[in-house]
């Protein structure tokens, strides 16, 4: 066999990112990889079947290593199961834990009070937070105390912690929440509360991006 002709066999491959930048990574059998994308997304072989259009024979059969699938067989996988095609060779990289926390004690959060709400703004010391949380008094008693509805980008969940809230928002009929109630919308819909119990609510607010 001639220099050009050999090739040799490790237990790796190597892959090449949109840049070109070449790098190997370990090379894993496609049906422990596809089990484990299956369990981590909580996802039965017959909900994995439903997703994929593959019968859930052949899918058990794969997971298996009963048979080989297709180049025509992972594209239906990665569609159905909503991962990149590489996905199915390459182990994902683990996550380093950061070891971050943020501690707020009672009553110790930053406030920031408006004539609608006073926010008490909660786990502070981090920047670039994926989410946000706050506790939040409502003032507001009606849709004229705001004059506008309240958008931003992200997603929001409310929980009531005090008294009873209305939340308005503009595609849905206005809906009252009490103590232990909770909801969670799409903050770009035009959405606001107000307290409708005697005393002002008190409600827990975290936005993520």
């Amino acid at each position: 066999m001639s220099e050009q002709n050999k090739v040799d066999v490790y237990p790796s491959m190597v892959v090449a990112d949109s840049q070109e930048n070449v790098r190997a990574v370990e090379k894993i059998t496609i049906g422990a990889q596809l089990k484990a994308i299956r369990t981590n997304n909580k996802l039965t072989l017959e909900e994995a079947s439903k997703r994929t259009g593959l019968a859930r024979s052949t899918l058990s059969k794969i997971e298996n290593e009963q048979i080989s699938p297709t180049f025509t067989v992972m594209q239906k996988l990665a569609t159905g199961l909503d991962i990149e095609l590489p996905q199915l060779f390459t182990k994902p990289k683990a996550r380093q834990a950061t070891g971050r926390r943020d501690i707020t004690l009672k009553s110790s959060g930053k406030s920031h009070v408006t004539s609608t709400y006073e926010h008490e703004l909660l786990a502070t010391q981090f920047r670039n937070k994926k989410m946000m949380p706050y506790k939040s008094r409502v003032y507001a008693r009606s849709f004229e105390d705001f004059g506008e509805w309240v958008r931003h980008e992200g997603e929001e969940f409310l929980l009531v912690l005090e008294g009873e809230i209305q939340l308005l928002t503009e595609f849905y009929e206005p809906m009252n929440l009490n103590k232990g109630d909770n909801v969670y919308y799409d903050a770009t819909m035009g959405h606001l509360v107000i307290s409708v119990s005697e005393e002002d609510a008190v409600i827990l607010w975290v936005t993520a991006d």
